[in-house]
């Protein structure tokens, strides 16, 4: 621990996607900037979530950074959708070729922030009690870095290994001939359960609420089709711009209701033969407005679930009855359903009979004792507001940006916070990251951050700060456009809704993304600074 602060122009928080890029562009402007990162290296999530099956459901090469040419040039996707030590190898690589490493600090965890309004700088302190000051503050903290974990009695009491898949461990696990529990089937359950199925003794999944998924469709890419990647990036990038969703999948506009039902699931059968998320953003846009359009689209997904578990009551089991497709956060899956078809794999309906308490030797539900070896906690995370939740922020006369965002967070376009000056959220609450192909985001993020940070040192001026209406006149839109979509009415982190986290409650929406699509929002803050900063004041 240092006795004395240090002092950085900028600091930068999270050391994962975002904060290798915003400390690259910083760095080119020879800005003094630091990454504190919590963890003992950098990747963020590609750090973190080791466990099996940890994959990108964004095709590689419209995940990966676009900003540098030589990196577009020398890297190879191995796989349309990359693993996880695939793609922290990457993020190393283009660290270590830009000699990023010597501006972070690992194992330096944030735990709160003090805003001086005289000196017009944050004091950031850090677990281990070092201090940093700084003109200026950029969370990079991801949508999904804190995880969450329920609260069944007796989870200390389990005598083997039991674990959040946001930690798994480091060293290798050998589950072979293992019985292993995972409760959970949201896109971290699915991926490990579709990945463990035929790799240990017994597998038991312990369903809450089943969730609609559909084929991720991998495939490696050869050689020649890399070439032929690397041959169209600009193309790929000013697709995924111009789509909704941030990738090169866009919706089908010739109109649901112009297109007979027979013309509609030949589109359907293609659609769920392609790659990611197409049947979902490659589909007709009213299935996410009109409610028979979400019904058709709903049975379709059903019967096709239907037609890959061979027992007909686990298949009705694995159809969500309280949610339509597509209006929760949707995993896509690898050989998922087909577990259930293997005689190692039980599934454990939470809503019959639910959990009672972990034991020393597996879990109790109001049914059944169930043994275990393992247990794998793939419950979810505390998204986009979480990580800014675990630490302290106060801003001007002390204000605490967790009581502020008590009820829902209020940004001004994702990015700056009325009341925490000097504060430039990258992937912020009410930012576009959450709700499309994060990378793509997080770019325009940082480039645009960059730029008004640029502007007021080139200015003089040493205070930046959204205006209490421009502020609500954002998450008024944000609002609104939440409102247009049906999944307003379900569950999950798109409303803002996690049961594992204490004070959220069920049917109280939290508006914590922008879901006006990435285009609009592109343009939005490309307007902004073209006019001036409009809605922000800088003295």
């Amino acid at each position: 621990m240092s006795s004395e602060p240090h002092r950085h122009e900028v600091v930068i928080i999270g050391a994962g996607v975002s904060g290798i890029y915003q400390i690259k562009r910083l760095v080119d402007l020879d800005i003094d900037a630091v990454v504190l990162e919590g963890d003992d290296d950098l990747g963020g999530t590609w750090y973190r979530n080791r466990y099996p099956g940890a994959r990108f459901d964004s095709e590689s090469y419209t995940y990966g950074y676009s900003w540098s040419q030589e990196v577009l040039d020398e890297w190879d996707w191995k796989e349309r959708f990359s693993g996880q030590p695939e793609n922290l190898h990457y993020l190393n690589f283009v660290a270590d070729k830009f000699d990023l490493r010597r501006h972070m600090r690992f194992n330096a965890r944030v735990t709160s922030m003090t805003w001086d309004d005289d000196e017009r700088e944050w004091t950031v302190e850090l677990e281990d009690g070092d201090v940093y000051v700084s003109r200026f503050v950029i969370p990079s903290l991801g949508p999904l870095s804190m995880p969450t974990l329920p609260r069944y009695p007796g989870m200390d009491e389990f005598a083997g290994p039991s674990f959040h898949t946001y930690h798994w461990p480091k060293e290798p696990l050998d589950l072979t001939d293992k019985r292993v529990g995972v409760i959970g089937t949201g896109a971290t359950g699915i991926q490990v359960i579709g990945e463990l199925a035929d790799k240990v003794g017994e597998l038991k999944v312990f369903q809450r609420r089943p969730n609609w998924s559909s084929p991720l469709n991998n495939s490696e890419i050869s050689a020649e089709e890399m070439a032929e990647i690397r041959g169209r990036y600009d193309e790929i990038f000013a697709n995924c711009a111009e789509s909704p969703g941030g990738f090169e999948h866009v919706p089908d506009w010739r109109g649901f209701w112009n297109l007979t039902e027979e013309e509609r699931h030949a589109h359907y059968d293609f659609l769920y033969t392609q790659p990611g998320f197409a049947i979902l953003v490659a589909n007709f846009a009213e299935i996410f407005f009109d409610q028979a359009a979400n019904d058709e689209i709903s049975e379709y997904i059903a019967n096709r679930i239907r037609e890959r578990v061979n027992d007909p009551v686990i298949a009705e089991k694995l159809i969500p009855l309280d949610h339509g497709f597509g209006m929760q956060r949707l995993p896509l899956e690898t050989n998922y359903f087909e577990a259930y078809n293997r005689d190692n794999v039980n599934l454990v309906d939470l809503s019959e009979a639910p959990i009672e308490r972990i034991t020393a030797t597996g879990i109790k539900t109001a049914a059944a004792h169930h043994e275990l070896d393992v247990i794998v906690y793939a419950t979810g995370f505390d998204a986009i507001t979480g990580g800014y939740d675990r630490i302290d922020i106060h801003g001007v006369d002390g204000r605490r940006l967790g009581e502020v965002w008590k009820d829902s967070p209020r940004t001004y376009i994702g990015v700056l916070a009325h009341g925490f000056p000097n504060l430039f959220m990258i992937a912020g609450p009410q930012s576009v990251s959450g709700s499309t192909n994060f990378p793509r985001a997080i770019e325009t993020g940082v480039d645009w951050v960059t730029d008004l940070l640029v502007q007021a040192r080139a200015d003089g001026r040493t205070r930046i700060e959204a205006t209490a209406e421009a502020e609500q006149e954002w998450v008024d839109e944000v609002v609104r456009a939440h409102e247009r979509m049906m999944f307003r009415r379900s569950k999950g982190w798109f409303t803002g809704y996690n049961s594992n986290v204490a004070g959220h409650q069920e049917g109280k929406i939290r508006y914590q993304a922008y879901f006006g699509g990435a285009p609009r929002y592109n343009q939005r803050v490309t307007e902004l600074a073209a006019n001036g900063y409009p809605g922000i004041t800088v003295a």
